[in-house]
């Protein structure tokens, strides 16, 4: 019997696109736990759920004892674990909740793993693999020229960069301290299809379908490297499948734009699309705004080594798969509307003046 495969986080962005992925290509079942904090969203999985492939729990990866007994009864053969709070602008208002996810969650998550792993038979152990997804915001941020390769030290500057550290330092322990078998990947900013609308893609198109001001940070020269979703997934297949335990692999798109450009790339997408927006050109809705606090100028990393070992480049280009992304959510604003349940109106984040300690932090 195969046995399955977990997807902690399976009902944010990347890891809906993951469980997508691993649906449609491998025959193994797969178990999905989530929270369902605010960008969790099982509409984005629940066409798959009514079969019986997929089994989901709405469960938290800091509860060891639900995880725990989740691992015993499903018996995975790997973990993906893409559970994560994601967003800059809310580490800046909220930094604790950052530290209970990314760090004690994703310890918790490793001790239950590691137990688990320490009572498997030998061959069972030899193909077991904890695969944590991060970020390259760990790194810091560039200058205009060079990329972040594996062994670039970490350096990160936003409260959800450091939380995102510090769980990749904890995994790396894991494997060194107690033989856990892990690998980390570390990937460029995502774009497609069921992503929460705070992210600058899927923020701009729903407040341009609005005739909003799109509000740009600082004067839009900040630099990202743009990786499709799936073409993440299919790297993330790549390294469970023949990466090295242990090791690290940096996953990007290689397309580095500002933002800026990238903003007016998603109006001049719209505009060549059938949706009617009360305001022409769009681009005329670009607003520059304060920018964010502590904002990283550049990132983009060096996939040579995922490239080298395990055969892995991007195929999206980011002419099309913007044009994909965006036409998706015009098709899919009922998936919007579920996803958003009141509490944010695509309002900017990260605006808290942190003078005084918060009562509910």
């Amino acid at each position: 019997m195969t046995r399955p495969i977990l997807v902690t986080g399976g009902a944010g962005f990347i890891g809906s696109n993951l469980v997508h992925f691993l649906h449609e290509s491998q025959e193994n079942p797969i178990i999905v736990l989530d929270k369902l904090t605010y960008a969790g969203n099982v509409n984005s999985i629940s066409s798959l759920v009514n079969g019986q492939k997929i089994t989901f729990h709405h469960t938290d990866i800091g509860d060891r004892v639900a995880v725990h007994e989740i691992f015993e009864s499903a018996n995975p053969i790997a973990v993906f674990n893409l559970a994560a709070e994601s967003h800059v602008d809310r580490s800046i208002d909220k930094p604790a909740e950052f530290i209970q996810t990314n760090v004690v969650g994703t310890t918790s998550l490793l001790e239950v793993a590691l137990a688990y792993y320490n009572h498997l038979d030998d061959e069972s152990r030899s193909g077991f693999r904890f695969i944590h997804v991060s970020t390259d915001e760990v790194y810091g941020s560039l200058g205009p020229t060079g990329l972040f390769s594996e062994d670039h030290p970490f350096e990160p500057n936003s409260p959800y960069a450091a939380s995102k550290a510090a769980s990749d330092h904890f995994v790396r322990a894991y494997h060194q301290t107690f033989g856990l078998p892990v690998i980390t990947t570390n990937c460029s900013n995502n774009y497609g299809p069921y992503q929460f609308p705070e992210k600058l893609i899927p923020l701009m198109i729903q407040k341009a379908i609005r005739g909003e001001s799109l509000p740009v940070y600082g004067d839009g020269s900040n630099i990202r490297d743009w990786l499709h979703v799936e073409d993440h997934c299919r790297a993330l297949w790549s390294v469970y499948e023949s990466g090295r335990v242990g090791e690290t692999y940096n996953i990007g798109g290689n397309c580095e734009m500002t933002n800026l450009d990238v903003v007016h790339r998603i109006c001049a997408a719209l505009e060549q699309s059938d949706v009617q927006v009360p305001v022409s050109p769009i681009s005329d809705l670009i607003t520059f705004v304060n920018d964010r606090p502590g904002h990283d100028q550049r990132y983009a990393v060096d996939t040579s080594k995922i490239s080298a070992e395990l055969n892995w480049d991007p195929i999206h280009t980011f002419e099309s798969g913007l044009r994909d992304t965006v036409n998706w959510y015009l098709d899919n604003q009922m998936w919007i509307d579920q996803g958003t349940d009141g509490s944010y109106r695509l309002n900017r984040l990260g605006l808290s003046e942190r003078t005084e300690v918060s009562s509910h932090e």
